[in-house]
């Protein structure tokens, strides 16, 4: 895709001294400094955002990556040059790391905007990392390549295969149950996180490498490599030599994103049973883009393709077996009836040509199921509404129990994850399985919208081997996580959506195939409730009042309205 000349290398961004000339001077003085002659400054400049954090393990080996990068900018004739910014990871992060997907893109987006550099490479991986890097590299538009950390390589614990963060909650359910004892469980936390890498389920991480990969911003084969793996430092290598070619071409997101390109994005998540917090994300990217999707994308995507990825939650396997299956290429490959193989992506060709000598997924593995045989039939992803949730919900229906996925049950209220960790595993409280749980104030302004709505089984029912109930929240879940649960009710509480006025005893009603979640309370009486209704206080200061008194809601990506 050839296109007028785009390289400006260090003369890009000069700084503001009322001198054009005198600002192109001493930047040279000042690089020269650092060791850069003539020939350097002559070159492509090529950012690298470096996310490496001492906090972050699932970035461990981000400094070897960021070093393949570079020899691949190098062999392409370009100059690397790396930067930080913000790395979020989301064991180690207080309250959640959505609170800071946003300020995570304004960093990015503004050091692109500032620094000169001809293209990026934006390597990141982990959960809100991944999403943030492609939201600035949209509101940028520069030529960008996303390069992903990667998962981490299966544990194993007494001959059992072990894998963040799916088999985490499990063993911990079992854990709570009595099931496993303090002993076990130690044991298992020594096991379950044999590498560096993003967790190797189909959670966000891997769901959102996947997404940007098939969005066409990533290299074909990027989205599996694990992290420990020679062939992600290959990939990191290939990404600097592509980031250099599409400085050349000035091949830029706004050339390669489209309605098309997000069409795919969703064919691809539903045929993953991707995580539900993906919903957000890409919400959020399109968005960026001047693309908006609604629930009625999602269901259409959601009804017409069936889960052929057998990766936990939903299925069995990891992504390492996604990756040796032949990875996203085999996919795409296999899902082509769906797909719009015009879309454009880095590598400057289209889909259609990107998967043309890829070969079907092979019969010697089960993880890419052909789609004649998938793994559970459609509607993955189901996105609801109703009198709980007008402007959407959304519930992970392949990892659901389908015998509570048409349920009515009353509701037992929590005012917020504080109170249900206080309160959730009192038997003075009486919920039974029949029940519904409500956790509200777990939404974006009231909380930064943590991963809080797959609300554990209270103990005395997990005990009695009570393994799911109905759940119901404004709140997020890990993308790893699986049950009943029902997610991003909007308006959330704290914007006095009809969440915050269910009241102990309630009746709710869940019907996924209809789309429906309801409460089934009096016109009248909710009126009278409304009344009452008092917003809770805004944050004191800082980050996190700006972003409650600007963030969206989870229908529109929990972006910030003025980005």
């Amino acid at each position: 895709m050839a296109k007028k000349k785009t390289i400006q290398g260090f003369d890009r961004n000069l700084a503001s001294y009322g001198d054009t000339g005198f600002s192109r001077y001493l930047r040279r003085a000042f690089l020269s400094s650092a060791g850069y002659d003539k020939i350097d400054l002559d070159r492509p400049v090529i950012g690298i955002v470096d996310t490496s954090s001492d906090y972050n393990t699932c970035h461990r080996q981000m400094p070897e990556m960021v070093q393949a990068v570079k020899r691949g900018i190098l062999q392409a004739g370009g100059l690397p040059m790396a930067f930080p910014t913000i790395s979020l990871n989301e064991i180690l992060t207080s309250p959640t790391t959505m609170l800071y997907r946003n300020l995570q893109a304004m960093d990015t987006e503004e050091m692109i905007r500032a620094q000169p550099m001809d293209a990026v490479v934006l390597v990141g991986g982990c959960d809100k990392t991944l999403p943030a890097q492609i939201m600035a590299a949209i509101s940028a538009d520069i030529p960008a390549v996303s390069v992903v950390a990667g998962p981490m390589l299966t544990g194993s614990w007494r001959g059992e295969r072990l894998g963040a963060c799916t088999d985490c909650r499990r063993m911990w359910a079992r854990h709570r149950s009595g099931e496993l004892s303090k002993a076990e469980i130690d044991e298992i936390e020594q096991a379950l996180c044999s590498t560096g890498g993003t967790c190797m389920v189909m959670g966000t991480a891997s769901t959102m490498a996947c997404v940007v990969e098939t969005l066409g911003l990533m290299l074909p084969g990027g989205a599996t490599p694990p992290h420990a793996s020679g062939d992600r430092l290959k990939n990191c290598v290939a990404s600097g030599r592509q980031a250099v070619a599409v400085a050349g071409m000035g091949l830029k997101p706004s050339d390669i994103l489209t309605p098309a390109s997000f069409r795919n994005a969703l064919i691809v998540l539903m045929s993953l049973s991707g995580s539900t917090n993906a919903v957000v994300h890409i919400t959020a990217m399109a968005r960026r883009a001047g693309i908006k999707l609604t629930s009625d994308d999602y269901n259409a995507a959601a009804e017409k393709v069936p889960v052929i990825v057998d990766c936990k939650p939903a299925g069995k396997g990891y992504m390492e077996d996604l990756h040796r299956a032949g990875g996203v290429p085999v996919l795409l490959k296999e899902l082509a009836p769906f797909l719009d193989l015009s879309a454009l992506t880095v590598t400057g060709k289209t889909l259609g040509e990107m998967i043309a000598p890829v070969q079907p997924p092979g019969e010697w593995q089960t993880t890419i199921r052909r789609l004649s045989d998938p793994l559970y039939p459609g509607n993955a992803i189901v996105s609801l509404k109703g009198s709980l949730a007008p402007n959407g919900a959304v519930i992970k229906a392949a990892a659901a129990n389908p015998e509570l996925i048409r349920h009515v049950g009353k509701a037992i209220v929590f005012e917020s994850p504080e109170d249900a960790i206080a309160r959730l595993d009192n038997p003075e409280l009486g919920i039974t399985p029949d029940h519904v749980m409500v956790l509200r104030n777990g939404g974006p302004i009231a909380a930064g919208m943590p991963e809080a709505g797959s609300l554990p089984i209270p103990r005395y029912l997990s005990s009695q081997g009570v393994k799911d109930m109905v759940r119901v929240s404004d709140a997020r879940m890990s993308g790893t996580a699986y049950g009943t649960i029902v997610l991003h009710c909007c308006p959330e509480a704290a914007a006095g959506g009809p969440i915050a006025l269910v009241r102990d005893g309630d009746l709710i009603e869940l019907d996924v195939e209809n789309r429906r979640i309801d409460l089934l309370v009096d016109a009248a009486e909710l009126t009278m409730r409304e009344k009452a209704f008092r917003p809770p206080p805004l944050p004191a200061r800082g980050w996190a009042r700006l972003y409650a008194q600007h963030v969206t809601q989870a229908d529109e990506g929990c972006d910030l309205d003025f980005l």
